[in-house]
């Protein structure tokens, strides 16, 4: 469908029960299901295996991260897109056809529709996917967290730390007793150039030193591959007290507290 003057104009085909109107966004702009329209519906994944979808308007860091998330052994299935609307449309579909979407990994700065606008409409769903935001700029961290984001990887991302992502979304998946006590999340760090592993539970202290996070334990100090501001706003719900602009204290080493 064209308008006089030759350009391609916004229509809409395929079933209109499928279609998704996304208004804001240089006028409506009508998302169609027909892409995926012909597709069988995937099996359900085995426990502990993951069906993600990779968005990223950057052809590098699309295969990048496409890459990255099939070597995982976790992954079951990876599908990459290059834009928000098209996401959209894709995460409308399969959510509506109750097929498996465990996960949504995403940059933040795309043309047409951003990673954050692309999260609040994915919060829209009843029941939605986790969201992982994977960008090379770390302000939008708070925002992205108030979104009930998941994790927040930068760039270039470390296998390390995807792998972090990854049993962030096991973990959110899984179905969890009441009665059971939570797991002890592993955290990816570094110390003088090698990279390791410290569990939640060995931190007392959170050092916020600008773009980087100190983590004081028993065995000493270790640089955690976050940067701060997820720090701050992720591990408040994590036990940890702020005790000041620039340092968090696990509460289990707190006793008592006074106003000055």
């Amino acid at each position: 469908m064209t308008d006089t003057d030759g350009d391609v104009a916004n229509h809409l085909e395929g079933d209109p029960e499928t279609a998704v109107q996304i208004g804001g966004v240089q006028g409506d702009v009508y998302v169609n299901s027909h892409v995926y329209k012909n597709e069988p519906p995937s099996p359900l994944p085995p426990p502990g295996r993951l069906h993600v979808l990779a968005v990223d308007d950057e052809p590098h860091g699309l295969e990048e991260i496409v890459y990255l998330l099939r070597a995982n052994p976790h992954v079951m299935k990876v599908d990459g897109v290059s834009d928000g609307i098209t996401a959209s449309q894709y995460i409308h579909y399969v959510l509506r056809r109750k097929e498996p979407l465990d996960a949504v990994f995403m940059d933040i700065e795309m043309p047409g529709l951003s990673g954050l606008d692309l999260a609040r409409l994915v919060a829209r769903f009843a029941v939605p996917p986790g969201l992982v935001f994977v960008t090379a700029w770390d302000e939008h961290a708070v925002e992205a967290f108030e979104l009930d984001a998941v994790d927040y990887l930068l760039k270039p991302v470390h296998p390390d730390r995807l792998a972090d992502a990854v049993r962030k979304l096991l973990v959110r998946a899984a179905p969890h007793d009441r009665g059971a006590s939570p797991a002890d999340p592993v955290i990816s760090v570094e110390r003088a150039g090698v990279s390791g592993f410290v569990r939640l539970s060995e931190v007392h202290l959170v050092e916020l030193d600008g773009r980087r996070a100190r983590l004081h334990t028993s065995a000493g100090k270790f640089t955690a591959r976050v940067p701060a501001p997820v720090v701050a706003a992720d591990w408040d719900a994590a036990g940890f007290v702020r005790i000041d602009e620039c340092h968090l204290v696990a509460r289990r080493y707190v006793e008592d507290t006074t106003r000055s």
